[in-house]
């Protein structure tokens, strides 16, 4: 019999499993004490690519368990994205809102960014004190609290005394503040290590949007 590290496959096999069996029983053990379920503050950030597709992902994860959501985007409200085509097919169970008119160096209108900022907000406290909805996603609102479009203590406050305890609230954005780091439960950083667009590759359909 073939023999591997002065060992037999048989015994290797062997080892593996009694590996497994105890890495398994820790495990089960480490579950066994995490019972308290509630709703989540969750925020995407980092200039890794990415944010906003974990999010996304995170609400179709939802919608497969019958749930219903919505989601309020600050920014990128101008654009027509793979994924806002997706939740439209699920009127039942989604509420999309697509608020913004672009990246502020589009519009160039600090006033028009606020306002748009202003009402996206105050359609995404409707939309997470909603009863029906278990998910909520705020895309890009990162983007409009580094601009100080919105004061952080508003939004952190809110979050802090007034979502519901079931509900499940989702921030995307590049330089999250510290403040809304700070309450959040999750929190990711996205670190970019390499992208396409600084050899010239253009932001591309089902890729970028």
């Amino acid at each position: 019999m073939k023999k591997t590290d002065g060992m037999t496959q048989e015994e290797l096999d062997a080892r593996h499993a009694e590996k497994m069996k105890k890495k398994k029983a820790a495990r089960e053990k480490i579950l066994a004490t995490k019972t308290e379920e509630k709703g989540l503050i969750i925020v995407h950030t980092g200039k890794g690519k990415g944010k906003s597709t974990a999010a996304f992902g995170m609400a179709f994860r939802s919608i497969g368990h019958g749930h219903k959501i919505a989601v309020i985007q600050f920014v990128k409200g101008a654009w027509d994205s793979g994924e806002k085509r997706m939740l439209e097919k699920f009127p039942e169970q989604v509420t999309i809102k697509a608020m913004g008119e672009g990246f502020t160096w589009e519009t160039q209108d600090r006033n028009k960014d606020i306002a748009n900022a202003r009402a996206a907000w105050e359609a995404a406290k409707e939309a997470i004190l909603d009863p029906e909805n278990r998910f909520v996603l705020l895309d890009e609102l990162n983007i409009v609290l580094r601009y100080d479009y919105l004061p952080i203590e508003e939004i952190v406050g809110f979050l802090s005394e007034e979502k519901p305890d079931d509900t499940h609230v989702v921030i995307t954005g590049r330089n999250a503040k510290d403040e809304l780091i700070e309450i959040a439960d999750l929190v990711t950083e996205m670190t970019l290590i390499k992208h396409p667009f600084r050899s010239g590759v253009k932001a591309q359909e089902g890729i970028e949007y």
